[in-house]
C-alpha cells in the first residue's frame, strides 16, 4: 500500500462476539475440582474478563472460534461491536464498555482494533494486559495508514473500493470495503471458501478518516502487552507488525496465517490470550 494513493489506501481488521457469565448456586458441601466455580461467584477475585475488539472489514463474529475456546475454559468474554467511524470516537465507545466491567480486564485488539485498545486503555486501571492480534500498535501521533506504509507488502489499496455515507452535520464521508471477489485472497487466505464468502458479505466498512486519524495516547507504554505477528498478512505488512511489537517490548509469537488469523487459526490466538490472562493476579 502506497501513501501516494491515500484515498484508496486502507487497512485492517477483523473480529467476533459473545459473552458469558456463569452464576452457579452455592454448594453446601465442598465441591469437587470439576465443580469449583469460585471465580464465577467472585468475579472481582477471579479470572479477568477478556474483551475482544474487532477491526475493519469484519464484525464481532470473527472472534467466534476464539470465544468458544475461551468460554469452554470457563472464562468471561465480551466482544462488542466497533463503530469504525473514527479513532477517538471508537476508543471512547470502547472505554465506556470497559468502565461497565467489574474486576480486571485483558483487552484484545485485531488490526485497527489494536489502535483502538491502545487509546481506550489509557488510565483504565482495570486493564491489566493488552493483546495485539495482527494489529496496529501506534505511538502518539501515528495513524494506521502511516504504519501500513512504513514497510512494503500490503496489497489492501488495490483490493478496496470506496463507498459514501451521510455525515451527521451534512455532507458525505468516505468508507472503504474489500471487493467481494478479492476478499478471500486479501483478508482470509486459507479460510474455507464458504466461510470467506460469508465474511465478505457481512464485512463492516471503515471510514477512511478513522485510518487517517492520529493516535493521541499509547497505553502499551505502561500496560504489559503481547503481540501475534501473522506472516501471510496482506493488510498490515508482517514487517510492520514485527517492528511495532519490538518497539512495544511485547511478548511476541509469529505464525503463518493471513490477516484473519482469529478465523483461520483460532488455537494459537487463544493460547496467546491465555498467556496474558495467566499474568494477571
Amino acid at each position: 500500500m502506497n501513501s501516494r494513493i491515500p484515498r484508496r489506501t486502507v487497512t485492517v481488521s477483523l473480529l467476533a462476539g459473545a459473552a458469558a457469565l456463569a452464576t452457579p448456586a452455592a454448594a453446601l458441601s465442598a465441591p469437587s475440582p470439576k465443580e469449583d466455580r469460585s471465580a464465577d461467584r467472585h468475579p472481582d477475585r477471579g479470572r479477568p474478563t477478556i474483551v475482544l475488539i474487532h477491526g475493519a472489514f469484519a464484525d464481532a463474529s470473527s472472534w467466534s472460534a476464539v470465544v468458544e475456546r475461551l468460554q469452554r475454559g470457563g472464562h468471561r468474554v465480551l466482544a462488542p461491536a466497533l463503530p469504525l467511524r473514527g479513532l477517538a470516537s471508537d476508543a471512547a465507545y470502547i472505554r465506556s464498555v470497559l468502565d461497565s466491567i467489574s474486576g480486571p480486564i485483558v483487552l484484545v485488539g485485531h488490526s485497527y482494533g489494536g489502535a483502538v485498545i491502545s487509546q481506550a486503555a489509557v488510565d483504565a486501571s482495570q486493564v491489566k494486559a493488552l493483546v495485539y492480534i495482527a494489529a496496529f500498535v501506534p505511538d502518539i501521533g501515528e495513524s494506521a495508514l502511516e504504519l501500513t506504509d512504513k514497510y512494503p507488502g500490503s496489497t489492501l489499496a488495490q483490493a478496496t473500493s470506496t463507498q459514501y455515507y451521510p455525515l451527521p452535520g451534512g455532507g458525505q464521508g468516505e468508507e472503504l470495503v474489500i471487493r467481494k471477489d478479492l476478499f478471500r485472497d486479501q483478508f482470509a487466505a486459507g479460510v474455507p471458501v464458504t466461510t470467506a464468502q460469508n465474511m465478505a458479505v457481512g464485512q463492516r466498512p471503515i471510514a477512511l478518516a478513522a485510518l487517517q486519524e492520529q493516535a493521541t495516547a499509547a497505553a502499551w507504554k505502561t500496560i504489559p502487552s503481547w503481540c501475534l505477528v501473522a506472516t501471510e498478512d496482506r493488510n498490515i505488512p508482517p514487517a510492520a507488525e514485527r517492528w511495532m511489537a519490538k518497539r512495544a517490548r511485547a511478548r511476541t509469537v509469529t505464525i503463518s496465517a493471513p490477516h484473519a488469523v482469529a478465523v483461520s487459526k483460532p488455537g494459537p490466538v487463544t493460547d496467546l490470550i491465555l498467556k496474558a490472562v495467566r499474568s494477571v493476579h
